[in-house]
């Protein structure tokens, strides 16, 4: 069924309507109906119909306005204008085509039906072609080369989980399986640039710019050509471009660190020789840790890249294996950015149970092998990371954590992984607390914030939600949800509720003419006044003074 809103200042067009046709029998429901542009605008707003079937001449809002507005709002709804013939060509030109469906006035229901048969056919066929099997098969076989680029992206910078590394692989048709993994990051020794350009450089500064940029992609294009063609044949593993360098990601059978590391260097050894020989110019060759487990190679790579910075000692043109250069553990603990992101966003917006999850996966396989130094560091990193997300979250440390809170002493004095564990979880608890009263007092202070600033310029005709949003200066989007959840309705209902509420009062205390009051209470239209007093209270202003009055 597809929502539909109808909109007709005639009472007995709009009875009608609804009365002729069997809407469940075509597919819409009527989910309710207005009697001007200014109502059914306040409506759409909050139930976003499928389609507004609207007449063009109404009061305070007509519907040439009313779609405008929605267009710009609700691109998605569909527009059907109930017209005259004398009104056609103006509401064609007017509305510039957004509109879907005219019905020409006077009009049967059967014409009616045909229009809206047609907005379905619309509605089902945008449904169709988004939902089209076919047609995503397609897209997604044409995008294949951009997904494997972005998943070996996302593969050198972050830890993935194994089951979605293994299942995205065999999705892009990536050969994985192996037993021991190792990155090189393959970087040309500088780019070179014609002496006649650098002897005119103030004059052909662009140019030169622009040749660099040229040469240096012609060079690394050929680079990746090459270091493709004999990786390929000696079947090394995958290569690819990453951070505008070349990226090889061996996958050795080999059970043995060593011979993985030592078949690796050798092809990459004959990939440098090679471009030297032939492309003319040099390259360097950064060479990460051996890994054994898939969901490490972001290590590797984060070894490789650092491995390349030692060429300013080392010289270029040459190999540099990390562990020559920095002798460390292979299983060195690491707290990287994927692990950073985790907790914090834990700490933010989680629950005490992903808290404790977090945690656990955090001391996850550092029992074993870990010097107490490295395990030290690992616990102070988790430590800058909360404090940072506590600076971040503008917590009071003293507050949250008590005044004699000293953290970086209590690291030493931990007798068991498990201890620390269970203090770093408990300072993260806390602070997610404090984060989530924060949070919700914000919430309560914005409301009443709003709501302050509302009932002293409700008066004012052209208060909106837009406007009390740069009051706070906060977005409209977050606004309306936070005003709703505090204070279960729109930002709209409660100006007509508080506009209602003085001018209920001013019609109780005062002797002011209903033209009069609509101005007080920010009505520039005293006849839009008097039919929203209606619609709300259910009586109008006059009745309803003389209700008062009488002690009604």
């Amino acid at each position: 069924m597809y929502k539909l809103l109808l909109v007709d200042d005639e009472e007995d067009v709009r009875e009608g309507v609804v009365r002729e046709i069997k809407w469940e029998a075509i597919g819409f429901e009527v989910v309710e109906k207005a009697e001007n542009g200014r109502e059914a605008l306040e409506m759409v707003e909050r139930l976003q119909p499928d389609v507004v079937v609207t007449d063009i001449q109404m009061p305070f809002m007509n519907g040439l306005q009313l779609a405008e507005a929605v267009r710009e709002r609700f691109p998605t709804i569909k527009l059907i204008i109930l017209t005259g013939h004398d009104e056609f060509e103006y509401a064609q030109k007017a509305i510039k085509l957004h509109i879907d469906e005219y019905v020409l006035k006077p009009f049967s229901a059967q014409e009616l039906i045909n229009a809206l048969l047609k907005v379905k056919e619309q509605i089902q066929e945008e449904v169709s072609h988004r939902e089209n099997v076919q047609l995503l098969k397609e897209h997604y076989r044409k995008s294949m080369p951009v997904l494997k680029e972005n998943f070996m992206a996302t593969l050198m910078n972050r830890k993935l989980p194994r089951e979605e590394v293994y299942e995205k692989a065999a999705n892009y048709g990536i050969e994985l399986t192996g037993n021991s993994y190792v990155v090189a990051v393959l970087s040309i020794d500088g780019v070179l640039i014609h002496e006649e350009d650098l002897e005119n450089r103030g004059e052909l500064a662009k140019s030169v710019s622009l040749k660099y940029s040229e040469d240096q992609a012609l060079k690394y294009f050929a680079l990746l050509n090459i270091t493709e063609e004999i990786a390929d044949k000696r079947r090394l593993g995958l290569v690819f471009m990453h951070n505008d360098q070349v990226v090889v990601l061996a996958a050795r059978e080999s059970t043995d660190r060593e011979a993985a590391l030592q078949e690796t260097m050798k092809v990459l050894e004959e990939v440098r020789q090679n471009v030297e020989k032939y492309l003319k110019f040099t390259l360097t060759v950064g060479i990460g840790t051996v890994m054994k487990d898939i969901t490490k190679i972001s290590y590797s790579y984060e070894d490789a890249v650092l491995a390349l910075d030692y060429r300013l000692i080392l010289g270029n043109n040459r190999m540099i294996y990390i562990d020559d250069v920095e002798k460390r553990n292979v299983e060195k603990i690491r707290f990287d950015d994927v692990k950073e992101h985790a907790l914090t966003r834990c700490i933010k917006v989680g629950t005490s149970q992903e808290i404790r999850e977090t945690m656990d996966e955090l001391f996850q396989g550092i029992e074993g092998g870990v010097s107490v130094k490295d395990y030290q560091i690992y616990l102070l990193e988790i430590l800058t990371c909360i404090l940072k997300a506590a600076k971040d979250s503008n917590l009071n440390v003293d507050e949250v954590f008590g005044d004699h809170f000293i953290p970086f002493t209590e690291i030493n004095k931990f007798t068991s992984l498990e201890e620390a564990k269970h203090w770093l979880a408990e300072l993260c608890a806390s602070m997610m607390n404090h984060i989530a009263t924060d949070r919700q007092y914000t919430y309560k202070n914005l409301v009443e914030m709003a709501k302050d600033y509302t009932k002293s310029h409700y008066h004012e005709g052209d208060i909106t939600i837009n406007k009390v949003c740069g009051h706070l200066h906060i977005s409209a989007g977050y606004f309306s949800s936070i005003f709703k959840k505090e204070t279960k309705m729109t930002f709209v209902n409660y100006l007509n509720h508080i506009r209602m509420e003085a001018a209920k009062e001013l019609l109780r205390s005062t002797d002011m003419k209903a033209l009069e009051i609509a101005e007080k209470v920010g009505y520039a239209d005293a006849n839009y006044f008097s039919f929203s007093f209606r619609k709300n209270v259910g009586v109008s202003p006059k009745e309803y003074r003389n209700n008062s009055s009488k002690g009604l």
